[in-house]
């Protein structure tokens, strides 16, 4: 299991943070996601054999939020 912090801008509030953990936690081999509104970070534990940071990054930015 692999764990990874990213920046992600745009998020304020508990819809953001709930669109962000439906969208990453949608994905296989993802275990958890937790997003921190204040520090503007989303940490992801997640099978590194089943999906890459390349997926976990599209999937925030199809929400509409910016992966720095």
């Amino acid at each position: 299991m692999e764990t990874q912090m990213l920046k992600v801008d745009g998020m304020s509030c508990a819809h953001c943070e709930n669109a962000v953990k439906t969208a990453v936690g949608a994905l296989t081999g993802v275990s958890k996601v937790t997003v921190d509104l204040a520090a503007k970070t989303v940490t992801v534990a997640f099978d590194a054999a089943k999906v890459n940071m390349e997926a976990i990054k599209n999937a925030i930015e199809d929400q509409g939020y910016d992966v720095l």
